[in-house]
């Protein structure tokens, strides 16, 4: 791995943070603006539990019944436990390119790339699966925004067509703001955050006011497979959901004190995402018109809000889903764009040089953030071709992810069993003074128990199961479509590694 030469303005002085960088080998190019608040709703943002939970809860139910709701204690317990080995890690490594540069310190350059490659991909393919999230909210707000077709549903061929187009039309207005002033990208991103909050507050309240049924129902069960692979299917929903908190770490370097706000904002974001999430699902459940005709397992939560608040109220809380929607896509397409730049900075990319480019005119990596748009759209253009496009693409980039996750959590389990991962000595201190996070004599088993979740969940999520992935039948490469893309990813990268060294 090589890093760029630490360099500052003749005759200036570099800040704490910036001399911090410098001891990474690492220039200060980002601008280093965002306070406690903008890192929380850079992971809030990208976890989105508005966007996600009106996104998947339609697939959640469709399996695992009124019961899949008890998949969202169990995967958040899960994510918790990464979450507190990616705290450690941030208070350590406060750089961009978390997940990549994580990795690569915890075992080689070769694994770290590798992990820095499939989140790259990973990320892409979330961003169009958050721009296609759209589809699932704006024509039950009006019909109008049904511009292909005339059949809203996200898995019908007009419904999917029309999901791309309008998906389309969101990364194109991300991209711009992505390439702008970080101000504007943390105020843009703030007041997604802000209203999202808001928007759960009231919606989760009026779903539970507007309640005549009993939280016992959801201790019924339903859907394929039996009550347990009912269920495995129906977590799909939280694993969806419940990723991206760690794009805190990925704005380190554009964070005040990230060693001690990174690790805080990882927690704040998840687990604050954790309960909103839950009560929607809770809250949806209780609401629903009803929970045997069917639209609960199709429409989802628009269903339920237009349906039991009525179509005024519906709608205007609707407009705060949209609001959320557009707010994620954006802060997810900049945690990829971070990643991609990180990368780049040490040559480990094609097209390095242009991608790791930071005018400092913005302050931002604006070449990254367009190539980043530019592959996510390329991806939704599967959405025209076949509407199972849509889950096939959702379910390979939350795989990719918790992949992703396990090659930082594995190595650093080998780290501690290894005695390699000492906690922090007395002078090992954040920007404030305060001693670093760490997870101390819990360290082992909290690690141990982060991976076998991590790749369980990721076995889950992969497993080629003929019922979510081909429905209708015919199209074999839908229901491996994950492997597939996941070993094609894993194959591009060894052909260009082995053509770099060639190269060399």
């Amino acid at each position: 791995m090589t890093v760029t030469a630490p360099s500052s303005t003749p005759g200036s002085a570099r800040t704490p943070d910036e001399s911090a960088l410098a001891d990474f080998g690492y220039q200060q190019e980002l601008r280093r603006r965002m306070g406690r608040y903008a890192s929380f709703a850079a992971g809030f943002s990208f976890i989105s539990v508005l966007t996600t939970v009106f996104q998947f809860f339609a697939l959640g139910y469709s399996f695992g019944g009124p019961a899949f709701f008890w998949t969202w204690p169990v995967v958040l317990a899960g994510q918790l436990l990464v979450a507190a080995c990616f705290a450690e890690l941030a208070a350590r490594y406060p750089l961009a390119g978390a997940v990549y540069q994580w990795s690569t310190r915890l075992s080689t350059p070769a694994f770290g790339w590798y992990a820095g490659w499939l989140m790259v991909i990973g990320r892409v393919v979330v961003v169009g699966a958050a721009a296609l999230a759209l589809q699932a909210v704006l024509p039950a707000i009006w019909p109008g925004f049904q511009l292909i077709g005339d059949d809203p549903a996200p898995t019908s061929a007009s419904g999917a067509a029309n999901a791309a187009l309008l998906g389309l039309i969101l990364l194109t207005l991300t991209t711009v703001v992505n390439v702008l002033d970080n101000r504007i990208l943390t105020a843009v991103n703030t007041i997604g955050v802000t209203a999202e909050i808001i928007g759960v507050a009231l919606i989760v309240t009026l779903l539970l006011t507007h309640s005549d049924r009993d939280p016992g129902i959801v201790m019924e069960t339903g859907g394929a497979g039996g009550a347990i692979g009912a269920l495995l299917i129906g977590s799909f929903t939280a694993a969806y959901v419940l990723i991206g908190f760690e794009s805190a770490s990925e704005m380190s370097e554009e964070t005040v004190n990230p060693r001690r706000t990174a690790p805080r904002t990882t927690f704040s974001a998840l687990t604050t995402s954790g309960v909103c999430g839950g009560l929607l699902l809770l809250g949806g459940l209780l609401a629903a018109p009803s929970l045997a005709d069917g639209r609960l397992a199709t429409e989802g939560l628009s269903y339920v809000l237009t349906s039991t608040l009525g179509d005024g109220l519906g709608k205007v809380l609707l407009a705060d889903v949209v609001v959320a929607i557009c707010a994620a896509t954006l802060a997810i397409q900049t945690s990829a764009t971070r990643m991609l730049y990180s990368m780049a900075r040490d040559r480990q990319l094609p097209l390095s040089a242009t991608l790791s480019k930071v005018p400092a005119r913005t302050g931002m990596p604006a070449a990254a953030a367009v190539a980043v748009g530019l592959l996510a759209a390329l991806l939704l253009l599967l959405n025209f071709l076949s509407p199972e496009a849509l889950l096939a693409i959702g379910t390979t980039c939350i795989a990719m992810v918790y992949l992703a996750y396990a090659m930082v959590t594995g190595p650093m389990l080998v780290r501690r069993l290894r005695g390699r991962w000492a906690p922090p000595g007395p002078d090992e201190r954040d920007e404030t003074g305060r001693p670093l996070f760490s997870l101390g004599r819990w360290g082992v088993p909290v690690n141990a128990l982060a991976l076998v979740y991590g790749l369980t969940m990721t076995l889950n999520l992969a497993w080629p199961r003929a019922e979510v992935y081909d429905p209708t039948g015919g199209h074999w490469y839908f229901q491996w479509f994950t492997l597939l893309f996941v070993g094609g990813s894993v194959a591009a990268g060894a052909a260009y590694r082995a053509w770099r060294r060639r190269g060399a």
